[in-house]
C-alpha cells in the first residue's frame, strides 16, 4: 500500500489527478432527464474497441492474398485456440456496430441534439457513420469467400450508374476491371491502416466537441423546453444535474452489458445469422451464386437501384438524401426541439425509416 500511495502521490504532484477526477467525473453534472439513448455513443466506442482488439488477433494469422486468404480464415476458425471465438466476435460485432451507430444517429436526430451550437458534432458523427459502413465494406471482402466476393462485386458496381466517371470510380475501387487480388490488397490496407486512423481522429474530434460544448438536454421532460441564446461560446452546464459518476456511468455500463449479451446470444444460438452457407465456400470469380446480394446494411440502396428504372436517377436520389442529412443542422432552422410537436418532421422521420426498413426487407428476397 505504501508503494501504491507513493506512486499515486507522484502522479498527483505532476498532473493533479484528484482534481481531474473531480472535474471530469464526480463533480461533472449532466441533465437529470437524460435517457439511455445518450449512452449509445459510449456503447459504440466500446464496440469499436472490441473490433480493434479482435482484429489485432485475427491480423496475426490472416494472409491477405487471394490464394491464401480463405484458407487462413478457415485455419483461424479450426486450428487457432479460440480463433473461432475471436472471429465470431469480430464478425458479429461489425454488424452490431452498424446498428448501434445508426441508432445513435437516429436518437440524435429525434431529440434534435444537432441544433446550434452542435452542428460540427453532427457533421463529425455523420462522417463517422459513413466511415463505419466503409469499414464494414472493406472488411467484408477479406475472408475471400463466395459471399464476400460477389457481395463486394455488387456494391463496388454501384458507381457505374454515374455517367462518364462511373466506370473509372469502380475500377479505382477495385484496382482492376473486376474484383481481384488487387482489390483484396486495397481493401486490406484500407481496413487495417487508413480507416482506423481516420476513425480515431474523428472520434477524438467528436469527444472534444461533446466535452467542450457540453451534453445537450433532452427535449422531453423537466427543463426540456428551456431555450438558451447562443450569441457567444460558453460551456453548457447543469449545476442542478446529476453527477456523471457514478450515476450515468452505471447506465453506460448497463448498456454495454446489453450489447455484449446480444453479441454472445447471437454467437451461441444464431451463429449463422451473419454467415450463410456461401460464407464457407472459397471465392470463385467464374461461378456466380444464385440470389447473391450485398450485406444487409447495403440492401436498401441496392433494392432502390433495382426498383428505379434509371440507375443514374437512383444513385442521384441516394446522394441527395445523404447530402441533405449531412447538412441537416443548417437546413432545420425551427426553434422547436420536441419533434412530437412538429408533425410534418415526425411524419417524414417515421416515413423515411419505414421506407428504409421496407427496402431492406424487400432486397433480402
Amino acid at each position: 500500500m505504501t508503494m501504491l500511495k507513493a506512486i499515486k502521490n507522484w502522479i498527483e504532484v505532476r498532473i493533479g489527478l484528484d482534481e481531474l477526477v473531480r472535474d471530469q467525473l464526480t463533480e461533472y453534472r449532466i441533465p437529470r432527464n437524460i435517457n439511455l439513448f445518450y449512452s449509445l455513443g459510449t456503447v459504440a466506442i466500446a464496440a469499436f474497441s472490441i473490433q480493434v482488439l479482435t482484429g489485432i488477433v485475427l491480423l496475426v494469422y490472416y494472409v491477405p492474398h487471394p490464394d491464401h486468404a480463405f484458407k487462413s480464415v478457415q485455419g483461424i476458425m479450426m486450428d487457432v485456440p479460440y480463433g473461432w471465438l475471436f472471429r465470431q466476435v469480430h464478425a458479429v460485432g461489425s454488424n452490431l456496430l452498424v446498428i448501434v451507430v445508426a441508432l445513435h444517429m437516429l436518437s440524435v436526430f429525434f431529440m434534435k441534439s444537432y441544433a446550434k451550437p452542435r452542428e460540427m458534432t453532427w457533421l463529425v458523427g455523420f462522417a463517422m457513420l459513413l466511415l463505419t459502413l466503409t469499414f464494414c465494406l472493406s472488411g467484408y471482402l477479406l475472408p475471400w469467400s463466395q459471399l464476400s466476393y460477389w457481395a463486394t462485386t455488387i456494391v463496388t458496381n454501384m458507381p457505374t450508374a454515374f455517367p462518364y466517371i462511373g466506370d473509372y470510380l469502380t475500377e479505382f475501387q477495385r484496382g482492376s476491371s473486376q474484383v481481384s487480388g488487387a482489390t483484396l490488397g486495397r481493401f486490406f490496407a484500407l481496413h487495417v491502416m487508413l480507416l482506423p486512423a481516420l476513425l480515431v481522429m474523428l472520434l477524438g474530434i467528436h469527444l472534444f466537441l461533446i466535452r467542450r460544448i457540453g451534453i445537450s438536454r433532452p427535449p422531453f421532460g423537466p427543463g426540456g423546453q428551456e431555450r438558451v441564446e447562443w450569441t457567444q461560446f460558453h460551456h453548457e452546464s447543469y449545476p442542478d444535474g446529476m453527477p456523471f459518476y457514478p450515476h450515468y456511468i452505471a447506465k453506460e455500463v448497463f448498456m454495454i452489458m446489453v450489447y455484449l449479451s446480444a453479441m454472445f446470444f447471437i454467437i451461441a444460438f444464431l451463429p449463422t445469422l451473419f454467415s450463410p452457407a456461401d460464407a464457407n465456400i472459397p471465392a470463385d470469380p467464374f461461378k456466380t451464386p444464385a440470389h447473391i446480394k450485398p450485406e444487409w446494411y447495403f440492401l436498401a440502396p441496392y433494392q432502390m437501384l433495382r426498383v428505379i428504372p434509371s440507375k443514374f436517377l437512383g444513385i442521384t436520389l441516394q446522394m441527395i438524401a445523404i447530402t441533405v442529412l449531412f447538412f441537416w443542422p443548417f437546413l432545420d432552422r425551427k426553434e422547436e426541439r420536441n419533434i412530437l410537436k412538429r408533425p410534418v418532421l415526425l411524419g417524414g422521420f417515421i416515413g423515411a425509416l419505414l421506407v428504409w426498413i421496407g427496402l431492406t426487407i424487400w432486397g433480402n428476397f
